[in-house]
């Protein structure tokens, strides 16, 4: 349909320094750089707005389809105002003798004495070049205004906070683009789960006070519990004589994990809250404050926030939630656990605790989406909690 076209400088050249490209492939390079909710390099949501809009293509006529129609529009009307046939500027030329399109396109040569004409193949060449630029620039511009129109309508469908992804109640996998239905008990444990998260810590309700206590209980189960405000907080890893300064964006689901964790757990609570197993460093992570980082890092991890999770491993999560509705919890002690496997490997210190929180979530990752894994007790590294 459309021959190789040869770029012209006043467009550049193409993104890989090549002098060549067939129009067909620049508009799909075009096309192609559409931004989905399916991230960045996935092809995969693209494909039905590409048909959608080819589809619309076949509703337009076909010669106004066709770039060399604008073309040869715009090329005739320079031509016939200023005579421009060679690449320069012809004002002096007078179109009043010019009969219609009867008249010669490439006009006389300035040496016929007797009204002939004469046929000059440097002149022709420049024509012909001069059209293949002007094809160029519209085929340009058509691609450019199917790439905007396209981007418009996926902003519509698949942006965030759009209509559609209000009214319908299933999100997308970002990785296999199909829809996640909740049934109902998932659906229930979901939101008990959410507003859990919604609650946050408060140092001046009794019942938040009660569950401090309560956790310095399960921790010293021999000693005395101290005041809310005391230097001995200091020692179960709160970085203050006041505890509730420390949760921050934790919340108090931070809290509820740590004592569930000592409850269901006092083996590995203790080992990890003493720090007794492995070769420790001089300066350790505080225990009380990873404990809410890991709560923090793992409501992020499985997408929680959001109206129904769409990362991989929150969807995954969502079906162990069916199974078990403490399923959060279980799995917050593992990521504890793990936690202090992979410090003990790193053989690191405080500074280098965020990287062993990023490591710890990039394992859990792994282990959330194998097949085998059903519920939070399939997970390889459950076996590593002590009762």
């Amino acid at each position: 349909m459309y021959s190789t076209l040869p770029l012209d400088r006043s467009f550049g050249k193409s993104e890989r320094g090549e002098t060549e490209k067939p129009l067909c492939e620049l508009l799909q390079s075009r096309l192609l750089r559409i931004p989905t909710a399916q991230g960045k390099g996935s092809q995969g949501g693209e494909l039905p707005l590409l048909v959608f809009f080819f589809l619309l293509l076949l509703l337009i006529p076909e010669h106004l389809r066709d770039p060399r129609y604008f073309m040869s529009m715009t090329s005739l009307r320079r031509r016939l105002h200023h005579g421009d046939v060679d690449g320069r500027k012809n004002e002096h030329v007078d179109i009043s003798s010019v009969d219609s399109l009867n008249e010669p396109l490439l006009g006389k040569s300035s040496s016929d004495t007797g009204g002939s004409e004469v046929y000059d193949p440097r002149r022709q060449d420049l024509w012909d070049d001069d059209r293949k630029k002007e094809q160029l620039h519209w085929s340009f511009l058509f691609s450019n205004l199917i790439a905007q129109w396209a981007q418009w309508l996926a902003n519509i469908i698949v942006g965030s906070g759009s209509l559609l992804g209000r009214l319908f109640p299933f999100s997308l996998d970002n990785q296999n683009s199909s829809p996640l239905y909740l049934s109902p008990l998932q659906e229930d444990r979901l939101n008990t789960l959410r507003c859990r998260l919604q609650i946050p810590f408060d140092g001046s309700r009794l019942e938040h006070q009660d569950a401090l206590r309560q956790l310095w209980r399960l921790a010293y189960p021999n000693r005395d519990i101290p005041p809310l405000k005391s230097e001995l907080w200091k020692e179960m890893g709160w970085q203050g004589t006041d505890p509730s300064t420390d949760f921050r964006g934790g919340g108090f689901i931070s809290l509820e994990n740590l004592i569930f964790f000592a409850r269901n757990y006092p083996g590995s609570f203790q080992a990890l809250l003493n720090k007794i197993q492995g070769q420790r460093a001089d300066w350790e992570y505080p225990f009380a404050v990873a404990g809410i980082n890991i709560s923090f890092m793992l409501i992020q991890m499985l997408d929680l926030q959001s109206s129904v999770p769409s990362s991989k491993s929150g969807v995954r999560f969502v079906e162990l939630l069916g199974r078990d509705e403490n399923a959060f919890d279980h799995l917050y002690c593992v990521a504890f656990r793990l936690l202090d496997a992979q410090w003990l490997v790193k053989r690191a210190s405080y500074m280098e605790f965020n990287d062993v929180l990023k490591s710890t979530r990039t394992q859990l990752e792994r282990e959330l989406v194998l097949e085998d894994v059903l519920e939070v007790k399939d997970l390889p590294s459950y076996t590593m909690l002590d009762k």
